[in-house]
């Protein structure tokens, strides 16, 4: 069963879902608030078999919620947080955890994660698993970009994107 939250942000509405496990899901989804009749069908498009807690105790949501907000607002880099992508491939995995280990604030290119995970040929493969990737900024695909410094690809949209590399890099520069 997932627990889920729905909360506006300076990127418009966000979507969170969470197993007992952790954040399975950290979908953006647009300037205008889901229904109740849409929170379901996004979460099933990525858990298609997914039930969803109709009373869910939302301690671990709200701080996710707060670490998501204080990133959007502030420039402050997300904790760690416990995410359950279980769901995701091997291969699709080994790339999440590379991605988790790119530094706030810098970039890699697809080629470059591609070679981390041992694959040096596999950079449209890492795209892919970027663009599968199902809680977006606590996992940073959006770090990952093209040869030559261009955005590639986000499945949130290249504005999001652009914005959240800004941040970050207004962020770096802001004085402590």
């Amino acid at each position: 069963m997932l627990s889920t939250l729905v909360f506006d942000s300076p990127l418009g509405w966000i979507l969170i879902a969470s197993t007992a496990r952790g954040l399975c899901l950290l979908d953006f989804c647009g300037a205008v608030e889901p229904s109740e009749a849409e929170v379901p069908s996004r979460i099933h498009r990525v858990y298609p078999h997914a039930g969803i807690d109709s009373s869910p105790d939302t301690v671990r949501l709200d701080k996710v919620r707060d670490a998501v907000m204080d990133y959007l607002t502030r420039g402050v880099p997300i904790p760690p947080i416990s995410v359950d992508v279980s769901e995701g491939t091997g291969f699709r995995q080994e790339v999440w955890k590379a991605l988790v280990e790119i530094p706030f604030g810098q970039t890699r290119t697809y080629i470059e994660v591609a070679w981390a995970v041992g694959r040096p040929r596999g950079a449209r493969a890492v795209g892919q698993a970027c663009g599968k990737n199902p809680v977006a900024i606590v996992i940073p695909c959006h770090r990952v970009l093209a040869t030559g410094g261009g955005l590639g690809g986000y499945s949130s949209g290249l504005p999001i994107k652009k914005a959240l590399l800004d941040l970050e890099k207004a962020s770096q520069r802001a004085p402590s």
